[in-house]
């Protein structure tokens, strides 16, 4: 098994990359497998929260080399359609309508950076390391690139794909990659105490959420993106989410989201 989910009563998903044997290095199997989980997750309403962490030392090493070995030698059309699995896989992290979480607990390389920079938050422990390693293989981190990109910025982007030397938790923090760092021993506390701030939200308010964050990004402040982002608070203000959010607000207590 490459690959473990769960789902608990609270609505809480977790993914687990289970080839700690190879470092959780992905190919093209894992990928597809990953990507209809996290398309069945996404269609699924009970899902609240989704975590995405991995078994072993390493978070993930990135593109399996046997996997690489193999595609070497097709054709460049071949190669065009194994390369759009990893990048559909990307896309559809990155823009799950539910809020998603890395667990970062050891090394991410190449594509496992990748995976990092899809989801939403992520903690790691002191112990991970990071590192955009294609280069050293002739490569470059294509697939990867807009989602590492929007969370580095350019000028970092500049340094560590050309450079692909490792960095650690702590510069991953600075760079944006990584929004908290914590002991090995606390990693899971720290995780749950996440989990448990995003239960508290609104469902409806957070899809809305992710879905503004990249619609106004990068967006000049027109009277277009104005008008539309009143269009979006007026929804959810009317919304029975939002009835309910305002009303336990100032009612004090705990909302019962529909």
């Amino acid at each position: 098994m490459t690959l473990k989910t769960a789902l608990d009563s609270r609505g809480v998903a977790t993914i687990t990359l289970a080839r700690p044997e190879l470092h959780n290095a992905f190919d093209d199997k894992l990928i597809a497998a990953l990507t209809a989980h996290l398309e069945q997750l996404a269609a699924d309403p009970a899902v609240r929260v989704v975590v995405l962490g991995a078994e072993g030392r390493s978070f993930s090493a990135g593109a399996d080399l046997n996997w690489m070995r193999r595609v070497a030698g097709y054709s460049e059309e071949e190669n065009v359609q194994d390369a759009m699995g990893l990048a559909t896989l990307m896309h559809t992290l990155d823009s799950l309508p539910k809020p998603t979480v890395a667990r970062v607990q050891g090394a991410a390389f190449g594509g496992g950076v990748g995976l990092v920079a899809c989801c939403d938050v992520v903690i790691a422990s002191e112990r991970a390391s990071f590192c955009l390693s294609e280069v050293k293989l002739g490569l470059t981190p294509a697939t990867i690139s807009p989602y590492v990109v929007a969370k580095i910025g350019v000028s970092a982007a500049r340094r560590y794909f050309l450079t692909a030397e490792r960095f650690n938790a702590d510069t991953a923090c600075r760079l944006g990659l990584v929004h908290e760092v914590t002991t090995e021993e606390l990693l899971d506390d720290v995780v749950e105490g996440l989990v448990s701030d995003l239960l508290n939200n609104g469902p409806q308010a957070m899809r809305e959420a992710k879905q503004l964050i990249a619609d106004v990004a990068w967006q000049e402040a027109d009277t277009a993106l104005l008008t539309d982002t009143a269009r979006r608070i007026a929804k959810l203000r009317g919304s029975a989410e939002g009835r309910e959010g305002l009303s336990a607000f100032l009612d004090k207590r705990r909302p019962h989201w529909p």
